[in-house]
């Protein structure tokens, strides 16, 4: 399975330290090796079912699930990233 960011996610995470954004990388990396990707995550009530977020510390992932690969929308700290 394959990821991408949008470049508004990108510019989000390029903002963040590097040790936390190597964190993220890591951890969706991670996620996306298992068998069952989903399972991790929880999905974003009234986006109409196919948005999902990881939680990662303190910092969420929001992503869309495209089926072979997901999108991430957005990356950022929890308070501010809905």
């Amino acid at each position: 399975m394959t990821y991408e960011f949008t470049a508004y996610a990108d510019r989000q995470l390029q903002k963040l330290p590097r040790d936390v954004q190597r964190r993220i990388i890591e951890k969706v990396r991670f996620y996306l090796a298992t068998e069952q990707p989903l399972h991790f995550a929880d999905s974003i009530k009234g986006a109409g079912g196919k948005v999902y977020r990881y939680r990662i510390g303190g910092y969420r992932v929001i992503f869309d699930w495209l089926g072979d690969r997901i999108r991430v929308t957005k990356v950022d700290v929890r308070p501010s990233v809905y």
